[in-house]
């Protein structure tokens, strides 16, 4: 029998047979009352709960919807129409045909995930990695920046033994390429998703086009999901034909877009998240569809009312409350499961979890230290403070955490600082 996790063997690559045969066998499984099947049903068509002759009442349309609704399609007909649409993309590569030949174009994105996936859909300009994960270390406005975010980021390239310096000329190698593309390229395409990660980074880049001179062309593909079987987190995730079907569905960047950039970035580089509360109130932020949500989760970092946690660190508590766990079974749970917007990277993650083992009053412990050589497989289990912070017996800033920033926010004093407010769902300072 399929199950709603079996639905092929490939996440965002449908197979519309497959899918035919799958609606067969949940209808069947209906009407033979199997408990599994029948929760899928009523979580997609809760009317039926009521259903006196549930066995009568179903049909395959029925089924064939859930398989659809399940794969974040609205109706059978629109994922048939989807499954179209793919095949067409991949009858097209399979034909050699390219897609942005006709201008030189300058794709950017914020990871090097896509590069050779866009290679293999057809697109073959110029690519700029713009990675710089702004969502985590400090923000400081003026020429100083790039100097901040190498010291910051050098605690994440230890093992690749990379320098202050090494990393700062990369950031500056960047920045250059993208002041110099509006001269070079008739056309800039940006590709970002919905997180905060990827948000954070795009208000900087528009923030840039903004103030400095914009290509003849700047467009932009931007997504929160995608059908298929398994969870849309990023981007990397999809295979060549997507990305040309995303590359037809590309939209010019407004100048309110621009503007809207611009205030972010500047907000996300304020010693305090007055301004970036503000934005978060601010409807006229649906100019980019999803950098609300982003920077709602961005401010879900800063300490809790509750108990100083951001919520990376409440959620590690919650998937450790039950028994210990690698660090790799933690980072899988967060992303896969409990993260409502993932926007970590593996290294970014090891990094957070070893802050929260050093302090005198450490919320885990982490086997074999805290040295970086095969962290994944290093077991994890809270401790009883970590247990007290749960239950918001403890504040965490009393426990005298590593310093960290919010973008730029980094006074999280004990008895007088910025907090998140869970049940307003809004940031307030505390009285001192």
């Amino acid at each position: 029998m399929s199950t709603a996790k079996d639905i092929t063997a490939v996440p965002f690559r449908i197979n519309f047979e497959q899918q035919k045969k799958r609606a067969k066998e949940l209808l069947t499984q209906w009407r033979l009352h199997n408990s599994e099947s029948l929760s899928r049903l009523f979580k997609q068509l809760p009317e039926y709960q009521n259903s006196a002759d549930l066995a009568q009442a179903v049909s395959l349309a029925d089924a064939q919807f859930v398989i659809a609704r399940e794969l974040r399609l609205p109706s059978w007909v629109k994922l048939q129409k989807h499954v179209q649409l793919m095949e067409h993309a991949r009858n097209a590569i399979d034909h050699n045909s390219p897609l942005d030949q006709d201008l030189s174009t300058l794709h950017i994105r914020c990871g090097s995930d896509i590069q050779q996936t866009l290679l293999a859909g057809g697109l073959s300009g110029d690519f700029l990695e713009y990675s710089d994960p702004i969502c985590q270390g400090p923000l400081i406005a003026g020429n100083k920046l790039i100097h901040h975010r190498a010291e910051f980021l050098s605690h994440y390239t230890k093992l690749s033994g990379s320098s202050i310096d090494d990393i700062e000329q990369q950031l500056h190698l960047e920045q250059q390429k993208l002041e110099n593309c509006a001269a070079r390229y008739a056309r800039v395409v940006l590709w970002f998703e919905h997180d905060s990660y990827d948000q954070l980074i795009l208000a900087r880049i528009l923030a840039h086009f903004s103030s400095k001179q914009t290509p003849k062309i700047l467009e932009i593909v931007s997504l929160k999901q995608f059908p298929g079987s398994a969870r849309f987190i990023g981007l990397g995730q999809l295979p060549p034909e997507v990305l040309r079907v995303l590359w037809s569905k590309r939209k010019p960047v407004t100048a309110s877009q621009l503007s809207l950039g611009s205030q972010v970035w500047a907000a996300l580089c304020q010693s305090t998240p007055i301004k970036l509360q503000t934005l978060l109130d601010d409807a006229n932020t649906a100019q980019l569809p999803f950098m609300r949500s982003a920077i709602k989760r961005h401010l879900q970092e800063l300490p809790s009312v509750n108990n100083g946690l951001g919520l990376c660190e409440q959620l590690i508590l919650q998937i450790l409350s039950d028994s210990s766990r690698t660090c790799g079974e933690i980072f899988s749970a967060l992303t896969r499961e409990l993260e409502p917007m993932p926007w970590l990277g593996d290294i970014m993650f090891w990094q957070i979890l070893k802050n929260l083992s050093k302090p005198a009053e450490a919320m885990v412990t982490i086997t074999e230290g805290n040295c970086d050589q095969n962290w994944q497989k290093k077991s994890v289990s809270i401790t009883g403070v970590g247990r007290a912070l749960l239950l918001n017996e403890k504040d965490w800033l009393n426990c005298a955490p590593k310093q960290r920033w919010v973008g730029g926010v980094s006074d999280f004093s004990d008895k007088s600082s910025w907090r998140w407010d869970v049940s307003l769902g809004k940031v307030r300072k505390l009285e001192s």
